[in-house]
C-alpha cells in the first residue's frame, strides 16, 4: 500500500530556482490518493467535539467538502474579498510581497460554534491565522486546524502557536 507522500509530486525549481514545489494535484487525480488524504485528515478529527468545518480558498475547499459531508458537519467557505454575495466580515493579512484579504458571511456561524479549519498546505500560516480571527470575531472557537502538508522551513506554526495544528505530511524545507 502506498503512503500519502507517494502521491505528492515534487517539482524542483518552481516557481523559482531553489523551491521544491509540493504538487497536490497528483493526490487529487488518483482516487486512492485522494481517499487516503481525506481518511488521514478525518483521523485527525476523530473524537473531537466541533460544529462546523471551514475550508480556505481554494484548495481547502477540495479537502473540507468531503470531510464535512462524511462527518455530517456544516461547511463554511473562506473566500477572497469580493467573492461572497451577502453581508461579510473580512480580515487582512500579509503576504511575502504585499497583503491580501479574506472574508466569510457574517451569518456563517452561531456564537459558541466550534470550528475546524482545513487547508491543503501550511506555509507561513498567514491565511489560516486570518481565517481564525474571522471566526473568533463572530464568537466562534477554533478547536483545530488540519492540513495535508506542512512546509516546516516557513515556520507557519509560529503564527498559529495558540491553535491545535495538525498536518499529515511534514516537509523540512520551504
Amino acid at each position: 500500500m502506498k503512503s500519502i507522500e507517494d502521491y505528492v509530486r515534487t517539482v524542483p525549481d518552481f516557481p523559482k530556482e531553489g523551491i521544491m514545489f509540493r504538487d497536490v494535484t497528483t493526490v487529487l487525480k488518483d482516487p486512492d490518493g485522494f481517499q487516503l488524504a481525506i481518511d488521514l485528515m478525518m483521523k485527525e478529527l476523530a473524537g473531537l467535539d466541533f460544529d462546523v468545518i471551514a475550508g480556505t480558498e481554494s484548495r481547502g475547499f477540495i479537502f473540507a467538502s468531503p470531510i464535512a459531508y462524511l462527518m455530517k458537519k456544516s461547511l463554511i467557505l473562506v473566500r477572497k474579498k469580493g467573492k461572497l454575495p451577502f453581508d461579510t466580515v473580512s480580515e487582512s493579512y500579509d503576504l511575502e510581497y504585499g497583503s491580501a484579504e479574506i472574508e466569510i458571511h457574517s451569518d456563517s456561524i452561531k456564537k459558541g460554534d466550534k470550528v475546524v479549519l482545513v487547508d491543503d498546505l501550511i506555509a507561513t500560516g498567514g491565511t489560516m491565522a486570518a481565517s481564525a480571527k474571522l471566526f473568533e470575531r463572530l464568537g466562534g472557537e477554533v478547536v483545530r486546524m488540519v492540513f495535508l502538508m506542512e512546509l516546516e522551513g516557513l515556520e507557519g506554526r509560529k503564527i498559529l502557536k495558540d491553535y491545535d495544528v495538525r498536518s499529515i505530511i511534514k516537509y523540512p524545507g520551504k
